[in-house]
């Protein structure tokens, strides 16, 4: 299964970008809430591409640039012709001081700084770093990087946005797509409501939102997955365990959103795991599985540190869920009636 083909095709350069429905996060090759060495991470990038992962994502972010500087390891061992590559820009890293370091998430990290710039030399500057690190240039889409009100508050995305359309950055994505450089452009992101906003501005084709769009959140089905279909665009799904709950259940310490899980979360959690257990299904494989019910999503991209959570990842894709589930999940109100499940399908 995870070496079956979707296609998030650019039908405006008619440049098709080839995905596995299954792919691969980079962000814990960046030493993401913990370290790992080399060694590992090499073992666990051998393992997704030997399990017929074909998709990876990564970002300068991951690391300070670790995560890219790892994966050019890899991709000197993998089949140019049938990987498919993305990477982010927005962020430019500069060396700084020790003490202006930004580690954000991320543990023993180079020292380096964190410098927003969504201008055209910033696009293409972070785009021409990426290729260094990487050690190619075959990077199939570039994603503006975390453009959003999460990030940068409401009037500095304002401001962000400025950048991209008045200053020149949407000019670079297009001028690097336009001469072939890469296959496709969008906007990797936490929330959906600037994929819609981006939409409306200029010419995308595909976005990676992470989370959103889950058993816990199904809000894009009212307006932004339907007009994801109408425009033709895909979406790339991260985080469909929410951060984390969706994966460990409602234990104590759960982190949704990236903190700890509300008791209103928790308790849907808690339902929701007691109606996969009538059927026998641990609430990670519907939880990973469900995004891919709709068809605007192409890709679902878990991360993974270490080679055995790599094995359980394709696991819980390749779990057999009966249809009788999903319509429990919807007679119980634990998901909207209009969401995609697989007996939906001709």
């Amino acid at each position: 299964m995870t070496r079956a083909k979707t296609v998030l095709l650019n039908h405006r350069t008619k440049q098709p970008v080839r995905l596995s429905p299954l792919g691969f996060g980079c962000a814990p090759l960046g030493n993401l809430y913990r370290k790992i060495d080399d060694t590992q991470a090499q073992a666990t990038l051998d393992a997704a591409w030997d399990a017929g992962i074909q998709y990876f994502d990564t970002a300068p972010q991951y690391g300070l640039g670790r995560s890219e500087s790892r994966l050019a390891d890899a991709l000197t061992r993998f089949d140019a012709g049938t990987l498919t590559l993305s990477t982010k820009v927005g962020r430019l890293l500069e060396d700084c001081a020790i003490e202006d370091v930004t580690p954000e998430a991320f543990v023993d990290v180079p020292q380096k700084r964190i410098v927003f710039d969504y201008t055209y030399d910033g696009i293409m500057r972070s785009y021409t770093d990426s290729v260094a690190r990487l050690g190619t240039n075959k990077i199939d889409m570039l994603f503006l990087h975390d453009i959003d009100a999460g990030t940068h508050g409401t009037a500095g995305v304002e401001d962000k946005l400025r950048e991209l359309f008045s200053r020149g950055g949407y000019r670079a994505l297009t001028e690097l797509r336009d001469t072939g450089q890469i296959s496709a452009i969008g906007a990797g992101v936490n929330t959906w409501q600037i994929c819609e906003r981006l939409l409306g501005e200029a010419d995308f084709d595909g976005f990676l939102l992470a989370g959103r769009y889950t058993l816990l959140e199904q809000d894009p089905l009212d307006t932004f997955l339907p007009l994801c279909l109408k425009r033709d665009v895909g979406i790339i799904l991260g985080g469909p365990y929410n951060s984390g709950i969706l994966a460990t259940g409602a234990i104590d310490g759960a982190r949704f959103d990236y903190a700890p899980a509300p008791d209103d979360i928790m308790q849907r959690v808690r339902q929701l795991s007691e109606v996969c257990a009538d059927h026998n299904t641990p609430l990670i494989a519907a939880a990973l599985q469900f995004p891919l019910c709709h068809s605007a999503v192409k890709s679902v991209i878990p991360g993974a540190a270490t080679p055995h959570e790599v094995r359980q990842n394709v696991e819980i894709f390749e779990t057999a869920i009966s249809p009788a589930l999903w319509l429990d999940l919807k007679s119980h109100g634990l998901i909207r009636q209009d969401a995609p499940v697989p007996q939906d399908a001709p």
